[in-house]
């Protein structure tokens, strides 16, 4: 699908669910993918039990009306060291700092 540099965030965790909300957005618009990889073990473990991680309620409702689009949705881990391309990408990616000036 490609990168998007993504606004900075309070954690690097609250990165990575807006991450994985713009994916799921994207998937549902241009594609049928219904199964997802990430290298954050910490996310799927929120995704799995969202009740562990009540200071991430907000996103995690966003992340759950996504699911709900999909009928098969899964995600699993995959170590970045597995996936060199995309964590290539994500590294390229925090390294463009974009600014837009509106009059």
């Amino acid at each position: 699908m490609g990168t998007r540099n993504l606004r900075s965030r309070e954690s690097a965790l609250h990165s990575e669910l807006e991450a994985l909300r713009w994916t799921m957005e994207s998937m549902l618009q241009h594609s049928t993918c219904q199964s997802f990889g990430t290298d954050c073990k910490d996310m799927i473990a929120m995704i799995k039990n969202p009740q562990a991680w009540p200071n991430f309620s907000t996103e995690q409702e966003v992340i759950q009306t996504l699911q709900n689009c999909f009928s098969d949705f899964k995600i699993s881990n995959i170590p970045s060291a597995q996936n060199e391309i995309v964590d290539s990408l994500a590294r390229t990616a925090r390294s463009f700092h974009i600014y837009l000036c509106v009059n």
